[in-house]
Parts: C-alpha cells; sequence; structure tokens
C-alpha cells in the first residue's frame, strides 16, 4: 500500500470532522433535531469517518492509541445500521465533546 493511502484517508476523516463542526457549530441541540438536512449531513460524514477508519492500516492506528478507534467505527456502524433509530443525543454529545479532540489528534498525523 502507498503512503500516500493512508494519508488520503487521514484526511478524509479530518475533513469530515471540520464539515460535521461547521454544519452544526451555530446551532443548538433542538434546531439540530428539527434540521433533517443536517442531521442526514452529520450523519453521512459520521459514517465516512468510520469507514475510513476501518480502511486505515492497523500500524497507523496501533501507532495512535490515544484515539478511540474502535469507538468510531462502533459509532459509524449505529448510524449506519439502524436508520431510523439513530439516538440524536449521542449523535450530539459526540459532537460537543469528543469531536474537537479528534480533530487536534488527526491533525498530528497528517
Amino acid at each position: 500500500m502507498s503512503e500516500r493511502y493512508p494519508k488520503l484517508l487521514i484526511e478524509d476523516i479530518l475533513d469530515s470532522a471540520e464539515k460535521i463542526i461547521s454544519y452544526t457549530e451555530s446551532l443548538t441541540f433542538e434546531e439540530f433535531t428539527e434540521d433533517s438536512k443536517t442531521i442526514d449531513a452529520v450523519a453521512r460524514n459520521f459514517e465516512i469517518i468510520g469507514e475510513a477508519t476501518n480502511r486505515l492500516p492497523d500500524e497507523i492506528k496501533d501507532a495512535n492509541p490515544s484515539i478511540d478507534w474502535h469507538k468510531i467505527r462502533g459509532l459509524r456502524n449505529r448510524i449506519a445500521h439502524h436508520y431510523f433509530g439513530i439516538n440524536y443525543q449521542i449523535i450530539w454529545d459526540v459532537i460537543q465533546n469528543y469531536l474537537p479532540d479528534l480533530i487536534k489528534q488527526i491533525k498530528t498525523l497528517i
């Protein structure tokens, strides 16, 4: 596998995480839950983050244990496989409390 391929996956994770922040930074939780377009966009970008995480080589994940790769994949699976049962509070909590730190951590990998 070329060095560029993992770099592209890391850039996909960063790009999607930053999009999620930009889509939600001016919203309250209530506004978020009432905006189906934003919910769809956020869900799609979490799916991209999870899929890119899945495809990252184990060497990169093993070298960066401070990033909870398992939880990232788990969130993607919850969103992708529970079409009508997404818990908006969990998504919101991840956006507010986890995503900014993930962005900082991912930036160190580029």
